[in-house]
C-alpha cells in the first residue's frame, strides 16, 4: 500500500485520535493531519478536545499537523484548509512518510479526498447591509431559499447564518465548485460506537472538562482579548459558556443545553459519514469496544 493516505473519521467521543496515534506509532513513520475545524485554533484546547498528550505513545511523540495554526477570534474555512492540508499531504509524502488524516468534519475530510477546491468568497457588505435586521428564522427561510439545509451549525447565529446565505449568493452567480486538486485513494476506517455509550460518553467527558479542567476558565481567558461574538460564532462548548460567562444562562441551564447541542452534533456526524457512503466512498467500520490493539491490528489487517 506503499504511502497511501489512511483515514480514520468518527463522531465526537469515538476514540479516532487515540487510534490514529497508536496506529502511527505502530507504522513507525506515519504523520497525523487533523481534520477538525475547530482544533486549528491556539488557546481553544479544551473545548475543542485537543488532547495533545494522545500524540505521545510509547515515549514517541507523533508528528501532527493542522493544530494550533492560528489564533483565536480568526475565522477558519473549508477554503483554507484545503490549501493547508495539501502543503501538510505533500510535505510529509516527500519525506517518504505515510500521511493519516484523522477527524471529525466530515466536509473537510470529503472535500479533499474528492479533490474539489472551494473558491475563497469575499464579503458583501451590500447584502450584510440588507440582511441585517433580520432574524435567525427569516435567515433560515432566505438559506433553504438556496440550499437544502445540512449544516445544521450555519443557524447557530445570526452573524453564521448571514455568512452562509453570503456564500450562496456567490456560488449561484459564480459556480460553485471547480475541480483543482486529484481525487485522493484513500483507506476508510470509521470509528463505530453505540449510540447509548457515545451518549455516556459525551456527557462523563463534558463534566470532566467543566469540573477538572476548567473549561470555564479557558473561555474567560479567551474573552479578555476575543470577542464574544466570535467565541458563540464557533458553536457548542464556546456558545454555551460565552453566554454563561455574560450571565446570559446559568450554569445548570449552560451544561444542560450544551449536552443537548453535543449530542445533536455528533448525531449530524454519523448522519454526514453514513452520506459519505452513499456516496461511493467505501468506509471500513472498527468498533469502539475492541481493545485498542485489537482496533490497531483490524487497521493493519486492510493495509496488508
Amino acid at each position: 500500500m506503499g504511502n497511501k493516505l489512511i483515514t480514520i473519521l468518527g463522531p465526537t467521543a469515538s476514540g479516532k485520535t487515540t487510534l490514529a496515534a497508536h496506529l502511527a506509532a505502530r507504522l513507525g513513520d506515519a504523520e497525523i493531519i487533523s481534520a477538525d475545524s475547530r482544533q486549528v485554533y491556539r488557546g481553544m484546547d479544551i473545548g475543542t478536545g485537543k488532547d495533545i498528550a494522545d500524540y505521545h505513545v510509547e515515549g514517541k511523540d507523533i508528528p501532527y499537523h493542522l493544530i494550533d495554526i492560528c489564533e483565536a477570534g480568526e475565522k477558519y474555512n473549508l477554503f483554507r484548509f484545503q490549501q493547508d492540508f495539501h502543503v501538510a499531504y505533500d510535505n510529509i509524502l516527500s519525506r517518504h512518510h505515510r500521511p493519516i488524516l484523522c477527524g471529525g468534519t466530515g466536509l473537510y475530510i470529503e472535500s479533499v479526498l474528492k479533490g474539489y477546491k472551494m473558491e475563497a468568497v469575499p464579503e458583501n457588505p451590500e447584502l450584510r447591509e440588507q440582511l441585517k435586521d433580520c432574524s435567525l428564522q427569516e435567515l433560515k427561510k432566505i438559506l433553504e431559499g438556496y440550499k437544502t439545509l445540512h449544516n445544521v451549525t450555519d443557524l447557530d447565529t445570526t452573524k453564521r447564518a448571514i455568512r452562509a446565505i453570503e456564500i450562496q449568493a456567490y456560488y449561484r452567480e459564480h459556480g460553485t465548485l471547480e475541480r483543482e486538486f486529484p481525487a485522493i485513494d484513500s483507506l476508510i476506517i470509521g470509528v463505530d460506537i453505540e449510540r447509548e455509550l457515545r451518549r455516556q460518553r459525551i456527557s462523563e467527558r463534558l463534566r470532566h472538562r467543566l469540573e477538572q479542567e476548567d473549561m470555564v476558565g479557558e473561555v474567560q481567558r479567551l474573552l479578555k482579548h476575543v470577542p464574544a461574538e466570535d467565541l458563540i460564532y464557533y458553536g457548542l462548548e464556546y456558545k454555551y459558556l460565552t453566554l454563561y460567562c455574560l450571565g446570559e444562562l446559568s450554569y445548570d441551564e449552560m451544561v444542560k443545553q450544551l449536552e443537548i447541542a453535543i449530542h445533536q452534533f455528533a448525531k449530524r456526524q454519523m448522519t454526514w459519514f453514513r452520506g459519505m457512503e452513499r456516496r461511493g466512498f467505501t468506509i471500513h467500520w472498527i468498533q469502539s469496544t475492541l481493545p485498542l490493539e485489537e482496533r490497531v491490528e483490524a487497521v493493519l489487517s486492510l493495509l496488508a
